[in-house]
């Protein structure tokens, strides 16, 4: 791992990895992977699961325990833990739940005598975006564009509403990370955590290693069709600063299959 953080910047030292099995194209998002139609009658649910079904999992809890040792220690949720090589380490495993301005203090004080920062969201499936927003709060220093997002605005197939700029503050007066950090991801981080590696992936002294984001950045809509199946998905576009979509994950700076 502390290889990883040494590694170069910004260079795809691999290709992206191949299905597994048939892939749709197109159709493996996060909008399809979290619309799930169900029966009322016979509680049967409709998912696509080969965007990540077909895909190295990228994730061991096993191996994450031997890292994480019997010592860790934890606040909001967060598990962390400083390595042997002087690396600190965080696994952030949902942004449901809040994480307080305090909490984030108490660890990055603990951590900030380490030389580096992994910052592990890997089968985050996401959660509250203003606690992901939150987190990344802390690791810069002024205000950053990272991205667009529209709203719908009429019935028709593109009546959105035109881009608004959405960026990321500092947490003034708060503790914040300095050095260098990485970001670990597989194609089970959605929704919020999406919103949250492309929050950190635009930051210099950042890298996103891993598999690409299960994407899936826009506000959720959920409703009800005449037949009884509930359906949800994902209403809101959310676009990167160069106007690229979201919805369908984010690459990583650098490929790993673990």
């Amino acid at each position: 791992m502390y290889y990883l953080l040494r590694a170069s910047r910004r260079t795809n030292t691999t290709t992206p990895p191949k299905a597994t099995s048939k892939h749709y194209g197109r159709l493996s998002t996060a909008s399809i992977v979290s619309l799930t139609i169900k029966s009322t009658s016979k509680l049967e649910y409709s998912q696509y699961r080969e965007w990540f079904d077909s895909y190295p999992a990228n994730f061991s809890d096993s191996i994450q325990r031997v890292y994480l040792g019997k010592d860790y220690a934890q606040s909001s949720g967060m598990k962390y833990q400083i390595f042997e090589d002087n690396i600190a380490y965080i696994y952030c495993g949902s942004f449901q739940s809040g994480i307080g301005e305090g909490n984030l203090d108490e660890v990055l004080n603990k951590l900030a005598i380490c030389d580096g920062l992994i910052i592990d969201v890997r089968n985050n499936s996401g959660g509250n975006l203003t606690t992901a927003e939150k987190l990344a709060a802390r690791f810069t220093n002024e205000k950053v564009l990272v991205g667009y997002m529209s709203h719908k605005t009429g019935p028709g197939h593109n009546d959105f509403s035109t881009p608004k700029a959405v960026w990321l503050e500092p947490s003034l007066d708060r503790v914040r990370w300095q050095k260098q950090a990485v970001v670990l991801t597989n194609r089970r981080s959605f929704s919020a955590t999406n919103d949250f590696v492309n929050r950190m992936k635009i930051l210099p002294k950042v890298t996103i290693i891993g598999d690409k984001t299960g994407g899936g950045s826009g506000l959720p809509f959920s409703s009800e069709l005449p037949n009884g199946w509930s359906v949800r998905f994902s209403a809101s576009p959310m676009y990167d600063a160069d106007m690229q979509h979201l919805e369908f994950g984010i690459d990583p700076d650098m490929w790993r299959n673990w």
